[in-house]
C-alpha cells in the first residue's frame, strides 16, 4: 500500500527512519539504490514527478557518480528528498 508523508503532517519521521524506509526498495540487496529502485520508492510515498526527481536526487547524492545510493550517500539523499515533502525532523 503506498503511503504519502506531508509537509504539513503533524508527525515527522527522523532521518534514520527514512533511511530505513528507502532501504526497503533495494530489492536486489546489494546495499544501494539504483535510479529505478529510488523511482519506484518515490512513485509509492506519492511524489510526483518521480523521474525528474530521481535525476535531481542522484545529482545531489551519488557523490561518487556511481549510478547508485550506497550507505555513505544515503544521507544526502534523505537530506535532498525532505525538500519534497518527506518530513523528517
Amino acid at each position: 500500500m503506498p503511503w504519502l508523508i506531508n509537509k504539513d503532517a503533524s508527525i515527522a519521521l527522523t532521518k534514520d527512519q527514512v533511511e530505513r524506509i528507502l532501504k526497503r526498495y533495494d530489492k536486489n540487496g546489494d546495499g544501494k539504490l539504483s535510479k529505478q529502485e529510488l523511482k519506484v520508492a518515490f512513485k509509492e510515498m506519492g511524489l510526483r514527478f518521480c523521474e525528474w526527481k530521481v535525476g535531481r536526487a542522484f545529482h545531489h547524492a551519488d557523490m561518487d557518480r556511481d549510478g547508485y545510493i550506497n550507505k555513505e550517500e544515503m544521507s544526502e539523499l534523505v537530506k535532498y528528498a525532505s525538500k519534497w515533502g518527506i518530513k523528517t525532523h
